[in-house]
């Protein structure tokens, strides 16, 4: 398969930091197709070779086992080459068009790793010059939006250029090995779907924190905030995943029908249930691995008075026949006491115990980072033999876990995230890409905590770095009887 990839802001961190680190272990691991062409675009006046020599310096920056070696980074280099471009000159785009024109390929794919108030430019001028025909396909970045209006506005200028099909909202938790496990644990076995479901699941709580601060981000994470930047697109996508119903097939719609019914179903917010269902914090000072953190005010380029979040902790729940009564809680945060993303399903207890002591129900823990796996938590037997004679209490059980390293058990062709989500919008596999319409429906569904939190400040918890969050967020899941997985 032939093909052109095109990076509009090529200098930018995205593209360096992830983008083309990913491509060169797709080519590493030979799935990048071999007849490709991959093009930076940006502003700096850059030659193919000094771009190559920009990027190889970057790329040093990688773990030592996926830094290329300098013949593997000069066969990599050939594929690469650089374009000149203001975004704002339509001449600049029919220069792009005549680069492409050099040679016809199966499929061109242009990635907008730019700023999304630049998509409508970006895809106006495209569809302007002819490059919006069905052999092309766009890639659009989160954030898509700040809100709900400003989603719609971005999508409403990328459909007036580019069908559905050919525009791929990219959110790359979908393309975790550990996500794809989480449809294939669902759908591709008969073991766990007859139990998935409000009479023997108890409650779901998804994590996604991470024991870094905003770092040199202060003037981005300022104007977006935890909530949009997590919540909104990561934890709901997890969310649907995991609750969404059988799809008709392995069909991209059929999923994405799935999982917008499910965001559909998500009980609304209002004043008084963001008041007592929402926690929001902001990290102060403390200590992470061992090491001092400055509290989110004193980064570099946060106003001294920000009211941003840092952290949000919420309950939810899906209004349906299956998950009716069935507490979701997501939490996110920076600062926090470790780095680590995971799903667990936390069952009932039985219904009748016929065994001493008190004992943890089953849970299903779905581990998305650092390690990708499954782990889960039951209880069994020793199998020691009482002294104490006939009539003698049964044994009392013990925790046990059966544990699937993802990475021990299937040793080659494991991808990365984003690896696999450039592998398919290659390829034209729309399964792990976002619709529009379920995007606007998560923004939709978040706006009330935002329009709520825009008048009132006072609801910021401070939290100390290297903490689970504010205590709230432990009152929050204690209120109905449970508690996050380290509080357990």
């Amino acid at each position: 398969m032939s093909f052109d990839l095109v990076f509009f802001g090529g200098t930018g961190d995205l593209t360096w930091r992830k983008l083309m680190p990913s491509l060169f272990q797709a080519w590493r691991h030979g799935k990048l197709p071999a007849d490709g062409r991959i093009l930076a675009v940006a502003r700096d006046d850059r030659d193919d070779d000094s771009y190559r020599s920009w990027l190889h310096e970057r790329l040093q920056a990688a773990d030592s086992a996926k830094r290329p070696t300098e013949d593997e980074y000069r066969q990599f280099a050939a594929l690469i080459h650089y374009l000149r471009m203001d975004l704002s000159q339509p001449a600049d785009y029919l220069r792009l068009k005549a680069w492409l024109e050099t040679r016809r390929t199966d499929n061109t794919v242009i990635y907008l790793a730019t700023s999304p108030h630049l998509f409508p430019t970006i895809c106006g001028q495209l569809g302007a010059c002819g490059l919006n025909h069905e052999g092309i396909r766009v890639v659009l970045e989160k954030p898509l939006g700040h809100d709900l209006a400003s989603a719609q506005q971005i999508n409403q200028a990328v459909r007036a250029v580019f069908s559905e099909r050919q525009a791929l909202r990219i959110d790359h938790y979908l393309g975790k090995p550990s996500v794809q496990n989480l449809m294939a644990l669902r759908f591709g076995n008969v073991l766990f779907e007859p139990l998935w479901r409000r009479e023997s699941i108890a409650n779901i709580q998804i994590t996604l924190a991470e024991s870094l601060g905003v770092g040199t981000r202060g003037d981005f994470y300022d104007r977006t905030g935890a909530l949009r930047d997590m919540i909104q697109n990561h934890a709901l996508q997890l969310l649907t995943m995991v609750a969404m119903e059988p799809p008709s097939s392995a069909d991209a719609d059929a999923i994405r029908d799935e999982k917008l019914k499910v965001l559909r179903s998500l009980k609304p917010f209002d004043a008084a249930s963001v008041a007592r269902d929402v926690v929001r914090g902001q990290y102060r000072g403390g200590t992470v691995n061992g090491q001092l953190a400055k509290g989110y005010l004193d980064e570099d380029k946060v106003p001294p008075d920000s009211r941003t979040e840092t952290f949000v902790a919420l309950r939810c729940e899906v209004q349906n026949w299956r998950w009716a009564g069935v507490p979701f809680y997501l939490r996110t945060g920076k600062r926090m006491a470790d780095r680590h993303a995971d799903i667990v399903v936390n069952f009932r207890p039985t219904p009748h115990p016929i065994f001493p002591g008190a004992h943890n129900a089953n849970k299903l823990v779905i581990k998305l980072q650092p390690e990708d796996g499954l782990e889960l938590h039951l209880l069994a037997a020793k199998g020691s033999v009482s002294s104490a004679g006939a009539g003698a209490m049964p044994e009392t059980l013990s925790p046990v876990s059966l544990d699937l390293d993802f990475d021990k058990a299937f040793p080659t062709d494991r991808v990365g995230a984003y690896e696999r989500m450039l592998l398919d919008a290659l390829a034209g596999r729309l399964n792990l890409f976002v619709r529009s319409d379920e995007q606007e429906q998560a923004w939709r569904w978040v706006e009330p905590i935002l329009d709520n939190w825009a008048h009132d400040s006072s609801t910021v918890r401070g939290y100390t770095a290297g903490t689970w969050g504010p205590p709230a967020a432990s009152a929050l899941v204690a209120r109905d009887g449970f508690a996050w997985p380290e509080e357990a």
